[in-house]
């Protein structure tokens, strides 16, 4: 097996799409969830997302990384109007109609029902659930970072509803996203399952 030695004199060689997708997938498997928004017209939006990441239990606090926006971002739009949004776990058995989440519509157009999505609400929320997913959060925008290096953002949020399934809530908290058949993605298109290997105790010296 020969290993491979590559520096910045590599990737400043164009090469089509190359570089980005290498990039795009060193760093492995990240969940796929979907966020939803509606803007001030009522009109859903969903949008595919892998970044993903805890900030913190106390209080509850998850972050996203957002693309430039230097074009029109729905998701971005409308949870800076109504201050919150959703986040929804997608299913390994609806791994092409989460897919087309990605895609580009138009703001006038109702995104849950061009992609097939049954929309789920709570009563004072103003973001659609994802009713087919097992896993959904309800989240409250709370700041952001600008990245200055690329002119991503780094969206903080917090948990204010959580609806799942409470067979994948184990007794200590633990959820277990892998008996929920959740969906893992590397890059902008590779889909995968994953299994649960094991639980080990707390580390200590």
């Amino acid at each position: 097996m020969a290993e491979l030695h590559l520096t910045p004199e590599d990737w400043s060689k164009k090469k089509e799409r190359y570089w980005p997708t290498f990039f795009n997938t060193i760093s492995g498997p990240r969940s796929v969830v979907m966020i939803g928004t509606q803007d001030g017209a009522g009109i859903s939006n969903i949008g595919l997302f892998n970044s993903l990441v805890h900030l913190g239990a106390n209080p509850p606090l998850l972050g996203f990384i957002l693309r430039p926006t230097t074009v029109a971002r729905h998701t971005y739009e409308n949870l800076k109007r109504n201050g919150c949004y959703t986040i929804n776990h997608g299913l390994q058995s609806e791994v092409e109609a989460i897919h087309q989440t990605s895609a580009k519509y138009e703001a006038d157009e109702d995104e849950f029902e061009r992609c097939g999505w049954k929309k789920q609400a709570i009563a004072g929320f103003d973001a659609p659930f994802v009713a087919e997913s097992v896993i959904k959060l309800g989240m409250r925008y709370v700041d952001e970072h600008l990245i200055p290096q690329n002119g991503t953002r780094l969206i903080v949020g917090r948990v204010e509803h959580v609806l799942i399934d409470e067979q994948f809530v184990e007794e200590d908290g633990f959820i277990n996203t892998s008996a929920a058949e959740t969906l893992i993605s590397c890059g902008l298109d590779a889909y995968f399952k994953y299994e649960s290997l094991k639980r080990l105790p707390y580390a200590r010296p």
